[in-house]
């Protein structure tokens, strides 16, 4: 089956009815047993470049191959974040909530460098608006299916997003040695699972969801 080329179809309908800004966001990590729930967005305004060849939706892409795209998706963006929610405020809240918490603050980031939120329209993955209940003031949020696939920002987005997490996972195989995270990055691999039976939990498992 031949994949399909995320295009800037949708970024360019939007610049031209008024947005300054049109922002894609996805997350990584909601079906993780550990670590955090990451949302990243990519912001980008009507002079936008072209895409960087091959950028897609992480989950098409190899792990090599979003190493190798993650600097181009970064430097393609006007700007770009990622916000996290952490194993413990996922407990906490639940994953819908910890989603908005994490998007909240890749929003915050996006404001502090300059980008005007309430000029903005956010193109967000899914068919679910986790973002605009926990905003005090909410720029305008377009959810749709499979905009990481078919919309470039979105899929910028999601690279960004999951080599940020990935990488952060990787780095607590030292910290919290035993489990695999170079290899799961916190997902429930059989593994995982065993790792688990002989260690019990570390602090980045999301308890509530070891049950």
């Amino acid at each position: 089956m031949a994949v399909i080329e995320p295009t800037m179809e949708l970024e360019r309908e939007l610049h031209s009815s008024g947005a300054h800004w049109v922002v894609g966001c996805d997350e990584v990590g909601r079906g993780a047993i550990a670590g955090p729930v990451a949302v990243g967005l990519s912001a980008v305004v009507a002079t936008f470049e072209p895409l960087p060849q091959g950028l897609r939706d992480s989950k098409l892409l190899s792990e090599k191959r979003r190493e190798e795209l993650y600097p181009q998706a970064l430097d393609w963006s006007a700007v770009s974040a990622v916000g996290l929610a952490d194993a413990n405020e996922v407990d906490e809240i639940g994953i819908i909530k910890a989603l908005g918490l994490a998007g909240r603050r890749a929003l915050v980031q996006l404001h502090e460098a300059g980008v005007e939120i309430l000029r903005s329209v956010v193109v967000l993955d899914g068919n679910h608006d986790y973002l605009t209940p926990a905003l005090k003031s909410a720029p305008r949020v377009m959810t749709r299916i499979k905009a990481d696939r078919d919309c470039g920002s979105v899929a910028a987005a999601s690279v960004i997003a999951k080599v940020h997490r990935d990488r952060l996972m990787i780095g607590h195989d030292d910290v919290h040695p035993g489990y695999g995270w170079k290899a799961n990055k916190g997902y429930g691999s059989t593994g995982h699972y065993d790792a688990l039976q002989a260690l019990g939990p570390s602090p980045l498992h999301r308890l509530t969801w070891l049950h």
